[in-house]
């Protein structure tokens, strides 16, 4: 099957939904961050500490999480679209206060109920300085 890449529709919607995943991250918006996930058993989100499988231990660990997640600054960000409805988004950052660099990629699914992160993984660089 071939799928045509970054069609200006999906595209846009996908940038709005990952542009909302950023505010709610920064924010500690638990509930908007909630709804961007995909509400399935298949849901995983690999982080720099945990691998959680399910968005019941996502949810469990967001709302264990005091203060939510550092603040930090995107220093990159690629969003791809493939079709319709799939998509990622991959982005760099660096957290507020220090010199390690951080990497995220999130697979997105269009659902009826819009776009929904269906896998996740965040990851930090080894501190070169």
């Amino acid at each position: 099957m071939t799928r045509e890449i970054n069609l200006e529709q999906p595209l846009s919607e996908l940038t709005a939904a990952c542009d909302a995943y950023e505010a709610a991250l920064m924010d500690n918006d638990l509930d908007a961050m909630d709804a961007l996930f995909w509400n399935s058993a298949q849901t995983l989100r690999y982080g720099v500490g945990e691998n959680l499988y399910g968005i019941d231990e996502i949810r469990a660990f967001r709302k264990g999480r005091s203060g939510g997640s550092p603040q930090r600054s995107v220093l990159r960000r690629e969003i791809v679209t493939y079709g319709d409805d799939m998509g990622t988004c991959n982005l760099e950052f660096q957290r507020d206060g220090s010199s390690v660099k951080g990497r995220q990629s999130q697979t997105w699914l269009k659902t009826a109920a819009g776009w929904k992160v269906v896998a996740a993984h965040v990851s930090l660089l080894a501190d070169r300085s």
